[in-house]
């Protein structure tokens, strides 16, 4: 993932998931990539499941591709509402 974050989006950081947006009009399409190894860490520093983390994350790459941003505090926080509604929907079936 570190690779993947330097080699394209100039990011020396480590991350949960990278998103790679080729959406044209109304079809979504992407590419999706995922750190297991993060998902892992932040279930243990957040205290919830593998299961929810994971959800959460992948959640998360969805909405930008809804076109959410996570930039700004402001961003981040209606982001961070958005997964909350979405993995109460999904935690329900």
């Amino acid at each position: 993932m570190l690779e993947i974050n330097i080699k394209h989006l100039n990011h020396n950081t480590l991350t949960d998931i990278i998103t790679f947006d080729y959406t044209e009009g109304k079809t979504i399409n992407s590419d999706i990539f995922i750190s297991i190894e993060r998902v892992l860490e932040n279930a243990d520093k957040f205290k919830v499941t593998f299961d929810e983390e994971f959800h959460r994350v992948m959640i998360h790459g969805i909405l930008h591709l809804c076109g959410y941003k996570d930039k700004t505090k402001a961003d981040a926080e209606l982001m961070r509402k958005k997964e909350n509604a979405a993995l109460k929907l999904l935690l329900k079936s």
